[in-house]
């Protein structure tokens, strides 16, 4: 499984609990959207999960922005992710970013609002905040290629396990 979360926002631990914390736990993969805001947080979260990837986000010490690249890429069951905490011009700017990066699925935070959405042949992930929603609910994304096909299922799930979206994710055919 590929858990997703953003938005920690935290100077003094991970505050992951729940269904969010056995999520990052049992992962293969933890991808992290930015703003942990401490370099202790980015460390707890690199110690929880099997495998991590981060972004560094506005909120984050010079710490975390010297370790943590502002973009970055990787592949999970065949289907390639883009990953920055903001992309400045709302989902145009985002699916822009998906298609220069040359990717599939377009992975941001900073808003606190859960989300995802279509454009064009990008999809646009925001986990939303797991611990700061902002009005929004706590969240976070599970991915996972447990299916027999191809395709990878997708889910916006509340901090309780409560799953409130559903998608499917594919590789776009170049």
């Amino acid at each position: 499984m590929l858990t997703i979360v953003s938005d920690t926002h935290s100077r003094d631990g991970h505050r992951l609990t729940s269904r969010t914390r056995v999520a990052v736990e049992s992962a293969a993969l933890v991808a992290h959207a930015g703003d942990f805001v401490r370099n202790s947080v980015l460390r707890e979260f690199e110690a929880l999960a099997e495998k991590f990837i981060g972004v560094s986000g506005n909120n984050d010490d010079t710490e975390i922005c010297a370790q943590l690249p502002s973009k970055a890429q990787f592949e999970y069951a065949g289907v390639k992710f883009g990953m920055t905490h903001t992309c400045r011009g709302g989902p145009t700017a985002e699916a822009l970013f998906g298609r220069q990066q040359g990717v599939d699925v377009v992975i941001t935070g900073h808003s606190h609002v859960p989300s995802i959405d279509s454009a064009g042949e990008i999809t646009l992930i925001n986990p939303g905040s797991h611990a700061q929603p902002r009005g929004n609910r706590q969240a976070h994304v599970e991915i996972d290629n447990s299916s027999e096909s191809d395709s990878l299922q997708c889910r916006l799930v509340t901090v309780d396990g409560d799953i409130f979206e559903r998608s499917v994710l594919t590789a776009n055919k170049d």
